[in-house]
């Protein structure tokens, strides 16, 4: 079982975007990783806001957030799962992840954020 879950959204415009989920939502802003926001929704559960050029071409992604990367990725190559690689750090966003499919094709990522406190409110 995961601790937490981030649907990440592609968003065309960060700063209209933060002022919708910010402002006109009130959601709380608990990562800023410069070109993604996260913002918690309920309990451990949180919308991450990624800038990009053309933000419909991919689509959303289901990111669990765990401490066993390496478990979720045993798990998910002895089923016959896509994965991506072997698990990987990513400086950029401070994490330990890989990226999978389900059966439809549907993007998913399992990742460890470096930093234990990421969920507190910022600011």
């Amino acid at each position: 079982m995961a601790d937490a879950a981030v649907t990440f959204l592609r968003v065309a415009d960060m700063a209209r975007s933060h002022a919708f989920y910010g402002d006109v939502l009130g959601l709380d802003l608990v990562l800023d990783q410069g070109g993604c926001r996260i913002y918690r929704i309920a309990g451990d559960a949180f919308v991450g806001i990624c800038e990009r050029e053309d933000p419909g071409s991919e689509g959303m992604l289901l990111t669990f957030v765990t401490d066993d990367v390496g478990g979720w990725h045993d798990r998910i190559v002895a089923a016959g799962g896509e994965v991506d690689g072997p698990p990987r750090d990513n400086a950029d966003y401070r994490i330990h992840h890989f990226f999978a499919e389900d059966p439809d094709g549907n993007a998913l990522e399992i990742q460890r954020f470096w930093d234990e406190d990421w969920s507190e409110p910022l600011g």
